[in-house]
């Protein structure tokens, strides 16, 4: 008895291998990762799993965010969510309108 894909139901509940990108295209030159190695070199040390680290320091992910781009970013789509949501209430249930007070 197994998972399925033998009994022909194959619903793939992730079992299937993922394509992961080249490892070798990771270097940690140039990267804070770089001086960490240095270090544990004159120990006689080193880190095998360095260049799993160093896409944080490349590409997109080099460059860090601001609390500026984070409430920009969410705000804009935030405020137009609230500007829909605002007006569907209103039409559904438009406020009761009366002569006196309470």
């Amino acid at each position: 008895m197994g998972h399925g894909s033998e009994h022909g139901h194959g619903h793939g509940h992730g079992h299937s291998k993922i394509e992961l990108p080249d490892y070798r295209q990771w270097k940690i030159e140039g990267t804070p990762l770089e001086k960490v190695q240095e270090r544990l070199a004159k120990r006689g040390l080193r880190d095998p799993w360095a260049r799993n680290e160093a896409w944080r320091y490349m590409g997109g992910f080099a460059k860090p965010v601001t609390l500026t781009e984070v409430f920009t970013r969410g705000l804009k789509w935030g405020f137009a969510a609230f500007v829909i949501a605002l007006g569907i209430e209103y039409t559904l249930f438009p406020p009761k309108k009366s002569g006196g007070h309470h």
